[in-house]
């Protein structure tokens, strides 16, 4: 059995230096994977790519209050 490849993790060019808190994001073919940057050995998140968009989507246009 081929083993997985391991995500890709990246931080938001908002995330600023090192010391700050942030989340680490890994695209995947059907979902976004979303960790604590701090503690990545933690729990990861997984969200289906659509609502990941719609979520990101309202973030950029301030709409939150759609969701």
């Amino acid at each position: 059995m081929a083993e997985q490849p391991q995500p890709e993790w990246f931080k938001s060019t908002y995330s600023g230096s090192p010391t700050n808190e942030c989340v680490e994001c890994a695209a995947q073919p059907h979902a976004v994977l979303v960790r604590d940057s701090k503690n990545p050995q933690r729990a990861t998140l997984t969200f289906p790519r659509t609502a990941w968009i719609t979520f990101t989507s309202a973030l950029r246009l301030d709409d939150l209050a759609e969701l």
